[in-house]
């Protein structure tokens, strides 16, 4: 075969049987290297088998719809344990309870909920489904003053407060300008409610009569026991305030 050589040759060497055998070795070295790096991170998917040992964490629901209290309990498997893509992901979760009123449909949901984090991908939707279920015969208060429309509505506030705890959801922060803010709708209020005291009035408008007549919640803020429920937060922290309601909670103000 004849090759055309267009070049200037400036030297030569022979090329022996190994020469040959190290270029047939050296491109596929060569072609690995120059690729992309196979990664070795393990997502969430419905393959992973459960491992003997899983973290998890309880949690009581007191609600007056039922006698006995609920107790909730999640468990979460470690992804990448050890590495810098180490992670807890929900992977089961159980629901015990006294009471055999609720039984079917609380073992119904343990189990679908369990399906749906163990399928892996983004699990948090489950979280506005289950607080949007209302029940017909009306909600409650649990303590803290926090409305729960039902009592599954209250399940869904406790995964959300668990994937929370594991970094999946994440509270969206309040500015200092927010914060300081309900700190002046609080220290107003207190001062309205002192004057009234003060000067012997009874309003009916005014939702407590002496700073000392706020109740701290179960939570640690404190608020009016009369205050009604925010609608934006919904907690009982809205009090009338120069005549406009405003929420000693998350600072809503009807005037704006």
């Amino acid at each position: 075969m004849t090759i055309r050589i267009d070049k200037k040759i400036k030297g030569y060497s022979v090329v022996t049987a190994d020469d040959k055998a190290k270029e047939s070795a050296q491109p596929p070295a060569a072609d690995a290297a120059a690729g992309a790096p196979v990664s070795n991170v393990i997502q969430m998917h419905e393959r992973i088998e459960r491992p003997e040992v899983l973290v998890g964490s309880t949690y009581k629901i007191k609600s007056p719809l039922v006698e006995h209290a609920m107790y909730v309990t999640i468990n979460d498997i470690v992804l990448n344990a050890g590495t810098e893509h180490e992670q807890r992901r929900p992977f089961e979760i159980f629901i015990n309870s006294k009471s055999m009123e609720h039984f079917q449909w609380i073992v119904a949901l343990t189990r679908i909920m369990s399906a749906v984090f163990r399928k892996g991908g983004d699990v948090t939707f489950l979280v506005e489904e289950m607080k949007a279920v209302f029940d017909p015969r009306g909600g409650y208060f649990k303590a803290g003053g926090v409305y729960m429309p039902s009592l599954v509505a209250e399940l869904g506030c406790i995964v959300e407060d668990h994937l929370k705890s594991i970094g999946l959801l994440h509270d969206p922060e309040l500015s200092p300008e927010q914060r300081a803010l309900i700190a002046e709708k609080r220290r107003l209020f207190e001062q309205h409610s002192k004057k009234n005291a003060d000067a012997g009035v009874t309003d009916a408008s005014s939702t407590a009569s002496h700073p000392d007549d706020i109740a701290v919640t179960g939570e640690g803020a404190s608020f009016p026991p009369s205050a009604s429920m925010c609608h934006k937060c919904s907690t009982k922290a809205l009090v009338l305030l120069d005549g406009c309601a405003t929420c000693l909670n998350c600072g809503y103000s009807k005037c704006g």
